[in-house]
């Protein structure tokens, strides 16, 4: 089941989220750190968790970005995180795809995200040259519109991003 995270969720989802990314080659332990400052900044314009049994085994999270300094109804997604025992059993699809839903029925123009073009390719994310952000390899960062146009420009990512652990 995918349901909004609730404050109730959250050391729970905290936890879940330092689990999937410790000791990951492409994590620098910030990620529970950015999904605090998110929320302590009310920028979590979405955030879901998977539930099943009554026990949370995956969250992901969505957040406005800005492009070339404005706000322009575009989303980045992340963290998004499965608990480690339950990884590669669907839970992450299944919340992307429903935050990717909800985004889009909010008017979002979007999204955006850091991560692997080989798992990300599957909701429609590419690379595209008229959008970058700062620090991210142009292979990595992915572009994921609902309309036909996309906007040029520097993305960047709420300063929850720039959290420390």
């Amino acid at each position: 089941m995918i349901r909004d995270q609730l404050p109730k969720d959250d050391a729970v989802v905290r936890q879940l989220v330092e689990d999937a990314f410790r000791g990951r080659p492409y994590s620098d332990g910030r990620e529970p750190a950015i999904l605090d400052a998110l929320r302590a900044a009310g920028a979590l314009t979405v955030a879901l968790v998977a539930e099943e049994d009554g026990e949370i085994l995956g969250q992901v999270a969505f957040s406005p970005v800005a492009i070339d300094g404005a706000i322009r109804d575009w989303y980045g997604l992340g963290p998004v995180a499965v608990r480690p025992d339950r990884q590669g059993q669907g839970a992450g699809r299944a919340l992307i795809r429903a935050g990717l839903d909800r985004i889009r029925a909010l008017g979002a123009q979007g999204c955006v995200l850091a991560g692997a073009p080989g798992y990300y390719g599957r909701f429609g994310f590419t690379a595209d040259p008229r959008l970058q952000s700062p620090g991210i390899p142009p292979q990595y960062f992915l572009v994921l519109p609902f309309g036909a146009e996309v906007p040029g420009g520097t993305v960047t990512f709420h300063q929850a991003f720039d959290a420390e652990p």
